[in-house]
């Protein structure tokens, strides 16, 4: 027969099970707004009934139960729309990069208005032009010179933008890794918290709600997969254990956290002396920045530069200030070679208009006219012919010189072509690059944002929602506290009122 007193542990397990429930709404109440809060539910289990089953036991008509219990405290979360999340977040962290480099690009080459270099190289076009309709004329001539500084400016101008911009985004690029590596080193800290805590049978669901936002933000940077193992000792079956980190690579996965024997291997970029990516280095193993595995950290490589399985430099801001410099080195030498031709006003032999450009790299920020064209006009060499004859008058070197557009040519996806054509190739594409870049980050926030949704109804915390478990669980707590008032009731009577009769 179950105790006198088994009505009072009845009720009290009730009141103690309500009591844990509401102060898990509470905690949830509390983390509404809460980055990466998962909402939490207490388990609610009946407690073993009286007796328990065996040969020696008391009979009785049946088993009596013994109330409630509240089990374990456990996150609702999914796992899958975690999966799912992570694997968006990759693709919009890389987009997002690229598309970023491309619009400074695009606004930097300011094309096409009045301010850019195709408008400042139209001006230059019409003065050489004015220069062979006006030989003699000292103002079309100086005119020429202006524009000419101009062409060599704007060069400067875009190479020295583009630098600049390049310059930073290394250093951005620089920041990623410090960043993953940071958040690498704090998942390795969360990982011995809760391992020493689930061997005491215990959930740490705040740690494993850490854990997971570190997860999510990494994730961000790189594509990476986890496994968990199970801690040792008492812990739960609902315990999750330490989580190891793998970067997932062409060439199979590197583990960048080990969480069994806590290890980070920190993820190190190897430049050259351009601050350009030559290898990355993961603990023992490296990898050509060619072949990194998709992320803000590969769009940020790309988009500043890196040295490819060739040995060529390549990227989105290398490959455009090495255009600039070819362009800029065959106008020169083009230009040159052209004005040597001809005849000065003086009926001298041409010679440079600008100072001579030896090699391709940097070219665009060494157009410089000469000295002895910029201090004396008449020494442009708008007429043609054999220098001492009487030609000086004529500008047919000028008309030559006026059509080095369609002359000019650059080898561009091997074919000639001129330098228009050349510019116009490389404004093109920098427009579709950045128009491909919006639209796949677009279209990646989109399915991001539909994941997230998805996740957050499934795991964020409805205030309404909380508000009637609180009501619920307050009413089931007042039942439970009146079963000990009317326990104590009954437990009056046969102390205080049985055997007084006749008294």
């Amino acid at each position: 027969m179950s105790s006198t007193f088994h009505g009072l542990q009845v009720a009290k397990r009730g009141m103690d099970a309500q009591q844990a429930a509401l102060y898990t709404i509470g905690h949830n109440v509390s983390n509404a707004n809460t980055p990466g809060y998962t909402r939490q539910r207490v388990s609610l289990e009946t407690f073993p009934a009286y007796p328990a089953p065996g040969m020696n036991q008391a009979g009785t008509a049946g088993q009596i139960g013994m109330g409630v219990e509240a089990s374990t405290v456990e996150r609702i979360r999914d796992t899958f729309l975690d999966t799912q999340y992570r694997d968006e977040t990759i693709k919009v962290g890389y987009w997002d990069a690229r598309a970023g480099a491309l619009e400074k690009m695009e606004e930097i080459m300011n094309e096409p208005t009045e301010d850019g270099l195709s408008a400042v190289f139209n001006q230059f076009f019409e003065s050489i032009q004015d220069v062979a309709s006006h030989p003699s004329e000292a103002g079309s001539r100086s005119v020429m010179i202006e524009r000419a500084e101009a062409v060599g400016n704007t060069f400067s101008y875009l190479s020295t933008s583009l630098k600049t911009i390049q310059g930073d985004l290394q250093k951005e690029r620089d920041v990623a890794v410090t960043q993953v590596n940071s958040l690498l080193e704090q998942m390795n800290n969360v990982n011995q918290q809760i391992q020493n805590v689930e061997p005491n049978g215990y959930l740490p669901n705040d740690l494993y709600d850490e854990r997971d936002r570190l997860l999510d933000e990494l994730s961000k940077f790189i594509p990476v997969s986890v496994e968990y193992t199970k801690s040792g000792g008492n812990a739960s079956a609902l315990s999750e254990g330490v989580v190891t980190v793998q970067l997932q690579t062409s060439r199979g996965p590197i583990t960048l956290l080990d969480g069994q024997n806590h290890q980070v291997n920190a993820i190190s970029l190897k430049t050259n002396q351009d601050s350009y990516v030559t290898e990355i280095h993961i603990g023992g193993q490296s990898r050509n920045p060619e072949l990194f595995p998709q992320g803000k950290l590969k769009g940020l490589i790309e988009a500043s530069g890196y040295i490819d399985s060739s040995g060529d430099k390549t990227g989105v801001y290398a490959s455009m200030i090495d255009h600039l410099d070819e362009m800029a080195y065959e106008f020169v030498n083009w230009f040159n070679d052209k004005h040597q031709q001809g005849v000065t006003l003086e009926g001298n032999k041409g010679i440079s208009f600008f100072n001579d450009v030896s090699q391709k790299e940097g070219a665009a920020t060494g157009i410089v006219i000469a000295d002895k064209i910029k201090q004396n006009t008449n020494n442009i060499a708008a007429a043609s012919g054999a220098a001492g004859t009487d030609r000086q008058g004529d500008g047919q070197n000028a008309q030559l010189l006026s059509q080095f557009r369609q002359n000019v040519l650059i080898n561009s996806g091997n074919q000639d072509v001129s330098l228009d054509g050349f510019y116009q190739s490389i404004i093109g594409q920098m427009s579709v690059d950045a128009q491909q870049a919006n639209r796949l980050k677009s279209n990646s926030e989109t399915l991001q944002g539909a994941v997230e949704q998805r996740r957050q109804s499934t795991s964020a915390v409805s205030l309404d929602e909380e508000m009637t478990n609180m009501i619920q669980f307050q009413h089931a707590y007042n039942a439970s506290a009146r079963m000990i008032t009317m326990i104590d009731e009954m437990l009056d009577k046969i102390v205080n009122g049985l055997g007084t009769g006749g008294r």
